[in-house]
């Protein structure tokens, strides 16, 4: 979900679409689109059409989705929050015994 979300937020107005977002983030569709619908029922993202003549594109209107303006702040605050939770740990630096060895 948080490599979905950072994609949005590198530039919020951009619409993004399904078949975009699963080849950036290497997810498939049946993981993707439940992860789109969740985020789009908590009101993070929001869904729609695009406006296209089917018959001058030779496809239909695909769904897009863009990144609610209110969630923008929040899903920057989740992002770094979920980012320090999961940095490694700093290494200890060994402690040097009195004789010049280390403990």
């Amino acid at each position: 979900m948080a490599a979905v979300i950072k994609i949005f937020l590198e530039d919020p107005l951009q619409p993004r679409y399904g078949f975009e977002l699963m080849g950036r983030t290497g997810q498939p569709s049946g993981t993707l689109y439940p992860i789109l619908a969740k985020l789009e029922h908590a009101g993070w993202l929001v869904g729609g059409r695009e406006e296209i003549d089917p018959h001058a594109e030779g496809r239909p209107p695909r769904r897009n989705y863009r990144i609610a303006g209110a969630a923008v702040a929040v899903a920057h605050t989740q992002l770094a929050a979920l980012s320090e939770q999961y940095r490694p740990p700093v290494p200890l630096q060994p402690r040097l015994a009195p004789n010049g060895g280390t403990q």
